[in-house]
């Protein structure tokens, strides 16, 4: 796929849902052909957890999706197995489904995975040519950071010109099989990215990493941009798991779990 058309597409897919519980009527009416029935309404379901619609913990009841989206209870079943295989749900015998409650054992596992997948990510972008292209597109989405990073109410701004940094990324890489293997962590590490980015401090530091990111790959720099990226990952891993400690430290008489509910 050409550099420039990227951008382009990793636009269309990050494009955010309502995030009203009910959304219009408008809004049911699922895309034909280019998913499964289930596949759609998992994907609908996918945005509202990731965009906090949905909180840890909370129920989602398989009847009220057959019912919202007008179908049977077969591709509801399905939609929140699709849900469950992605980490954002899980299924309990006689309970039914739930928002999986954000772990910090889960941040160590798929940071610490994510970290190595995007180090040679990023070492790959910046060894090939084709990065050539790819740095206006790059450094256009750096700066859209550095500006969120500089206003603190822009903070979910700033996470999603990071999760679209890093699907451009993604589709950059001549390793086909790394970007499918990063493109099915995506949503496992959406909502703990949200968290490590949380705070204004953390942005200002993350907005770093990226800029010396695009430096490494200006200059065909692979080592460079693969330390920058594992740093930048483990910090973010760090940041979340030291958010889910402080959280539970505020609970009168709480333990520290290895699943840890927030609201």
């Amino acid at each position: 796929m050409p550099v420039t058309d990227l951008l382009k597409r990793g636009r269309a897919r990050a494009e955010p849902a309502a995030s009203e519980r009910a959304p219009s009527a408008a809004s049911h009416a699922l895309e034909p052909l280019t998913r499964t029935l289930p596949e759609q309404i998992a994907a609908r379901l996918a945005e509202r957890i990731l965009n906090g619609a949905y909180s840890p913990g909370e129920r989602v009841r398989e009847e009220s999706i057959a019912t919202e989206f007008a179908v049977s209870r077969g591709p509801a079943r399905e939609a929140l197995r699709l849900l469950e295989k992605d980490g954002l749900i899980t299924i309990l015998a006689r309970r039914g489904a739930m928002v999986t409650n954000l772990s910090a054992d889960e941040v160590r596992e798929i940071f610490e995975i994510r970290a190595v997948l995007n180090g040679l990510r990023d070492r790959s972008v910046a060894e090939c040519e084709a990065r050539k292209q790819l740095l206006p597109l790059l450094e256009a989405e750096v700066a859209r950071l550095a500006q969120c990073a500089r206003v603190p109410a822009l903070g979910e701004q700033y996470v999603e010109t990071v999760l679209q940094i890093n699907r451009l990324l993604n589709r950059a890489t001549p390793n086909r099989r790394l970007s499918s293997y990063l493109a099915s962590l995506e949503q496992q590490t959406a909502r703990y990215s949200r968290l490590g980015l949380s705070t204004p401090e953390r942005r200002r530091q993350s907005v770093q990493r990226w800029q010396r990111l695009v430096k490494a790959i200006r200059a065909g720099d692979g080592a460079q941009a693969e330390r920058i990226a594992r740093e930048r990952v483990l910090e973010s891993r760090d940041a979340a798991i030291a958010l889910l400690a402080a959280k539970v430290a505020t609970q009168p008489g709480a333990r520290q779990p290895s699943r840890i509910a927030t609201t």
